[in-house]
C-alpha cells in the first residue's frame, strides 16, 4: 500500500507526539514524579520571595521542568541569573524554547553546560543530585518528599552559610522554615522559605 504525502505527515507527527509522551512517561517513572507547571498565584510568590533574598545572584531552580517557575522568576530578578535544571528531555526543550521566546536565550553547546555560568536565564540538562550548589545564592524546587529528604543533607553539606532555599508544596524534613506562605491558589499552595546558618 502506498501512503500519500497527508498520510505520511500523519504518520510521522503521531509517532513524534508518541515518542514524546513515551519519554516522558519514562523519565518520570524513573524520577516518581511527572513535570508540573505551577500556577500563576504560586510562580508570583516564588518570584517575589526570590526577589526579596537573592537579587543580584545566582538562582538554581533544582527540578525545573517546563521552566515556568525558573522564566517568572527570571523576569522579577533581572539582576540575578537564573538555572534551571531537568533531566526529561521534552520539557527540558520547551523551556530552552520558552526562554529563547521571553529573552532570546538560546541553549548553550554541550561543552560550555558544564558550568552553572552563562546569561540571564537558562535551563540545562542535568542530575539535581549531583549538580554543585555551592554557588547558589537561592535554590527554588517544586519537587517531592523524597526528592527533598534527599536533597536536605545536599544542600546542608554544599550550599554557603545565607544561602536560602524556596521549596513548593513540600518541606525539607528536619529543616526550620524562616517563613511559610499559603498561597491564594486552588489548592492553598504552602512555600517554604528557608536560610542557611550564617
Amino acid at each position: 500500500m502506498d501512503l500519500g504525502f497527508r498520510e505520511t505527515l500523519t504518520l510521522l507527527i503521531v509517532v513524534i507526539v508518541l515518542s514524546a509522551l513515551l519519554s516522558i512517561v519514562g523519565v518520570s517513572w524513573r524520577n516518581g514524579i511527572s513535570p508540573m507547571p505551577s500556577s500563576r498565584q504560586v510562580r508570583r510568590v516564588v518570584a517575589a520571595e526570590a526577589q526579596r533574598l537573592a537579587a543580584p545572584g545566582l538562582i538554581v531552580e533544582a527540578g525545573s521542568g517546563w521552566g515556568t517557575l525558573g522564566i517568572e522568576v527570571a523576569k522579577s530578578c533581572k539582576e540575578s541569573r537564573v538555572v534551571g535544571i531537568e533531566n526529561s528531555p521534552i520539557p527540558l526543550r520547551v523551556s530552552q524554547v520558552a526562554a529563547w521566546l521571553a529573552f532570546g536565550v538560546r541553549p548553550k553547546p554541550r561543552a560550555a553546560r558544564s558550568s552553572l555560568s552563562g546569561p540571564s536565564v537558562s535551563f540545562r540538562r542535568g542530575n539535581i543530585y549531583k549538580v554543585p550548589y555551592a554557588a547558589a545564592d537561592l535554590v527554588i524546587c517544586y519537587l517531592y518528599p523524597g526528592a527533598m529528604k534527599r536533597l536536605s543533607s545536599i544542600f546542608r553539606d554544599q550550599l554557603a552559610p545565607g544561602a536560602s532555599v524556596i521549596s513548593v508544596c513540600f518541606a525539607i524534613p528536619d529543616w526550620q522554615p524562616v517563613r511559610v506562605i499559603t498561597c491564594n491558589d486552588l489548592y492553598r499552595t504552602k512555600v517554604y522559605v528557608y536560610k542557611t546558618n550564617s
